[in-house]
């Protein structure tokens, strides 16, 4: 046996379980987790379903199950049975002393597939998990540990549940990698530095899947207002889906050529540095991370004050609840509902049912709409944002991550890899 493989032998076997390898928060958290404790763990990553994977997985070991999405309840439940049993069968054979699963339908399968030996943690990845009532009162009893991306999710499981077996581990981000990736590749965009009066274009920027919790139908009549403010302005908005619903919203409104529908990008750094302002319209979130991604690239953030995890980034306090007070009070007064923190805009959450409509723009649009009008007509502010923004992304860093979960795992840092 040669040295390799004798310190491989040494090393505490992890096992990660993600559905898929997709673009996705908890996937690239997944991928980065495994990347970073190399070094620390023998790790293997389980999947099901191989197809389309997104992110570099060179020298990882990867299992495929191959057991991906089926249609219709029944068979959804029947796969679920079946991913478990597969699963329960690898960790006996393996013997992983930690198995962690990232988002809902792993975690299902993790907490099913339970053998005894190994320590079972389950990720919430997003606000949506805890409101699944029966899922958490199924998992409490059977995890060893629940890990949180936010504050506000480990509050909600030891006020509702009573379950204290949590720990929070925020995402986790390499900002200069982030940086250097931006810097490398320029985008393809659909207009030229300038437009037709000779104004400089100025670039608004958003990440997400087509899903009806980011809100993007409020981002769109959000930004056509901005657009009647200040004609320069342009929207990027990448993410995986058609986003048929919202090129049809953006025809009706009249900014079709003032928004680009960029798509699932593998490379998204190089779209993301062209924004000065990154926009975040989310009824829910776990931890957004091209939030952060666009912090790292000095965007200055404005987001809705969902739940969870934007009160948490761009406030020093990082207390949504408080931060709902405080919208309250404005309310009160008849001043427009927005909190200046220490690292971003904060405005309201909004209504959660899509609305295609493109005459009906609520009050709470039109508000966002100013305070985002606004910061882009204020040069001091703005700069003073993308600064913050810049500065707190740093907070985020792979080391405190591995240190974190090192410390939960109760695995000694070592000097370095052997």
């Amino acid at each position: 046996m040669d040295r390799m493989e004798e310190n491989r032998d040494k090393k505490k076997k992890l096992m990660l379980i993600s559905p898929m390898l997709h673009q996705g928060g908890f996937e690239r958290v997944c991928i980065t987790t495994a990347r970073l404790l190399e070094p620390y763990f023998d790790i293997t990553i389980v999947i099901f379903d191989s197809a389309d994977i997104a992110y570099d997985v060179e020298g990882l070991t990867i299992i495929d199950i191959q057991l991906g999405v089926r249609r219709g309840k029944l068979q959804k439940l029947l796969n679920i049975v079946r991913r478990s049993l597969k699963v329960r069968g690898l960790k006996k054979r393996m013997r992983p002393a930690i198995v962690y699963s990232f988002g809902p339908t792993a975690n299902m399968v993790n907490a099913f597939s339970r053998t005894g030996r190994e320590k079972v943690w389950l990720g919430l990845r997003n606000y949506t998990d805890v409101e699944e009532t029966a899922k958490i009162k199924l998992f409490v009893k059977l995890a060893d540990l629940m890990i949180c991306c936010s504050r506000e999710i480990e509050k909600e499981l030891k006020e509702k549940f009573n379950f204290h077996r949590t720990a929070v581990l925020y995402n986790l981000y390499d900002v200069a990698a982030i940086r250097r990736e931006a810097d490398s590749k320029e985008p393809a965009l659909p207009w030229k530095e300038h437009d037709g009066e000779g104004r400089k274009i100025r670039n608004l920027v958003s990440m997400g899947r087509d899903d009806d919790m980011k809100g993007f139908w409020h981002m769109l009549k959000v930004f056509s207002l901005v657009h009647e403010r200040i004609p320069e302005s342009r929207l990027i908005l990448m993410g995986a889906g058609t986003f048929a619903h919202y090129r049809k919203l953006a025809k009706e409104l009249g900014i079709e050529d003032a928004v680009c529908f960029a798509g699932m990008q593998r490379e998204p750094y190089k779209y993301l540095k062209k924004g000065e302002v990154y926009l975040l319209t989310s009824g829910n979130e776990g931890f957004p991370n091209a939030l952060v991604e666009g912090m790292a690239l000095e965007l200055a953030p404005v987001s809705t004050n969902c739940l969870t995890g934007p009160a948490e980034i761009l406030l020093e306090n990082g207390d949504t609840d408080l931060a709902g007070r405080q919208f309250e009070e404005c309310a009160q007064c008849n001043k427009t509902p927005v909190i200046y923190g220490e690292y971003g805009i904060l405005v309201p959450v909004m209504d959660k049912e899509r609305d295609l409509d493109p005459k009906h723009i609520t009050e709470q649009e039109r508000d966002m709409a100013q305070v985002v009008s606004a910061l882009m007509q204020d040069g001091e502010r703005l700069a003073f944002y993308r600064r913050a923004a810049y500065e707190r992304a740093q907070v985020f860093t792979y080391e405190n991550y591995v240190r974190r979960f090192c410390t939960l795992a109760d695995e000694k840092i070592p000097d370095g890899p052997s």
